[in-house]
């Protein structure tokens, strides 16, 4: 069944969905306006498919949140007006900053929602003869060289189906893939094909999921019946400015964006079943603390994993939100932390004008390109040729005793979901507010310290952080390093050596 769009009427690319609930009345809407304290979400109100949520953390903090949970607001057919906004977040007085620190007016929100992102649709195959090959798109003459490597990823012709999301140029991607087997010689047997988009933004494109995976079954079946696509195009596209520029960013332009484009990654929907945060948890373990260290130093990290592909992405994505900082104005002389999710051969020019990124790959002569990454992950195994980063690797009693809390942490959750039927609160919530609070205890210690009399890290400060004065000695120094802050001393104590 294909997904209904929560924005626009049913057109001829979507299926009949089934019946839906009634629409309540207007005085069942007043009996139930705002969510209880029981059910509200742990990180605040959060729009409808942007993430980004005011915190209660504070004024002026912003929380980027991954939502799992079907509110009122995002199950309807229209986005709501700024007054039925109010109505849905009752307690938004408590949580919203001051005027000047970080406000995000409503109506900008409601406008950049109704906004439709899809900027091409296309149809990838492979040919026994030429290999990948771009087979129809639209619009007809927008650049989508290489789009056929990055939208059927190498090594697929192993697995019947994947998805794969992407970068092209100043776009993002995804891509479904199916490999499907028929009785044909021309075809030596296996017929693979790939539908996908492009977008100005990787937050919205989780909604045309199940439309794509639903075309590329289609495709495989009937080749060339491209009307559905069509259809799809004519009512997504995206209206982009005359000169065609368009920047790579999930959020809309405003006040606040500067302050926070580097240090923070909007929602990002999940659609992996088992919950792409408790997998990433699982499968690195303790690792997960090296990984957050270097993405909060704004390292090159490259993914190696054979294909399927798709829970990979959710892995670069989730190494984002290590390094997420909700603190205005921390991090904007550093460079941007920009997921470029799956990339291959035809990417290494790009990546090599990268200061930094997290990508993913199923090419194994990417660990031959040593200057293209600074950190190489292959399955749970983490590690780099640079010397300075090497002591990185180890864990310090700091690590583990996160690591510990945070496996604490979401065993409670877990029990209390459980127990108590607590269908709100999620891992992805958990896990996001977990390492955003740490960060936020880091960099708010170094601005208290910056701003004393004497700006010098005792072993009382670092702690203060959540650091170790021993084990985290070289990693607070190279974060010296990486954020500027240079008028900072760290103590030559004992304890600190």
């Amino acid at each position: 069944m294909v997904e209904k769009s929560d924005r626009a009427p049913l057109l001829d690319w979507e299926e009949v969905p089934p019946a839906e609930k009634p629409v309540p009345t207007a005085e069942q809407e007043k009996d139930v306006k705002g969510p209880s304290p029981a059910n509200s979400r742990a990180l605040g109100c959060t729009a409808p498919g942007i993430g980004w949520s005011t915190s209660p953390g504070g004024p002026g903090s912003l929380t980027a949140a991954v939502s799992s949970t079907d509110t009122s607001l995002s199950s309807r057919s229209t986005v709501p007006t700024p007054a039925e906004w109010d109505a849905q977040c009752p307690d938004k007085d408590d949580h919203t900053p001051a005027s000047g620190q970080g406000e995000v007016p409503h109506d900008i929100m409601v406008k950049w929602e109704e906004k439709d992102q899809i900027v091409a649709v296309f149809v990838v195959t492979f040919d026994t003869r030429s290999g990948n090959m771009l087979e129809w798109c639209l619009p007809g003459d927008m650049n989508l060289e290489g789009v056929e490597f990055k939208a059927m990823a190498s090594g697929s012709h192993r697995v019947s189906s994947d998805f794969i999301y992407f970068r092209k140029g100043k776009y993002f991607g995804l891509a479904c893939f199916a490999n499907m087997v028929v009785e044909s010689v021309v075809e030596r047997g296996a017929r693979m094909k790939s539908v996908g988009i492009l977008s100005t933004s990787y937050t919205l494109l989780y909604r045309y999921m199940s439309f794509l995976e639903h075309q590329v079954r289609l495709q495989l079946k009937t080749p060339g019946q491209y009307s559905p696509l069509e259809a799809f195009f004519e009512d997504k596209r995206s209206v982009l400015p005359p000169d065609g520029e368009s920047v790579v960013t999930a959020c809309p332009g405003s006040a606040w964006e500067a302050a926070l484009t580097h240090c923070m990654h909007p929602e990002m929907k999940i659609t992996h079943p088992a919950g792409c945060m408790s997998q990433f948890i699982q499968f690195f373990g303790e690792q997960i603390m090296v990984l957050w260290k270097l993405a909060l130093l704004r390292r090159r990290i490259l993914i190696f994993s054979p294909p399927p592909v798709g829970v990979v992405c959710y892995r670069v994505y989730c190494c984002c939100c290590l390094a997420n900082v909700s603190i205005p104005g921390v991090g904007v002389a550093v460079p941007e932390f920009r997921p470029f999710f799956y990339v291959n051969v035809a990417d290494i020019d790009t990546l090599d004008t990268e200061l930094s990124y997290v990508a993913c790959t199923t090419e194994k002569i990417f660990e031959e390109k040593r200057d293209l990454y600074d950190v190489y992950v292959d399955n749970q195994n983490v590690r780099t040729t640079r010397e300075s980063l090497k002591p990185l690797l180890r864990l310090s009693a700091a690590d583990r005793e996160k690591y510990r809390k945070l496996t604490e942490q979401r065993q409670m959750l877990l029990y209390s979901q459980e127990e108590n039927g607590d269908c709100v609160s999620s891992e992805e919530d958990h896990f996001i507010l977990f390492f955003l609070e740490q960060n936020n205890r880091i960099f708010q210690t170094l601005s208290e310290v910056a701003g004393s009399p004497e700006p010098i890290l005792t072993q009382e400060s670092v702690r203060a952080m959540g650091l170790d004065p021993h084990g985290d000695r070289l990693f607070l120094l190279h974060l010296l390093e990486t954020y500027g802050y240079d008028s900072l001393l760290v103590t030559d104590q004992p304890c600190c050596s």
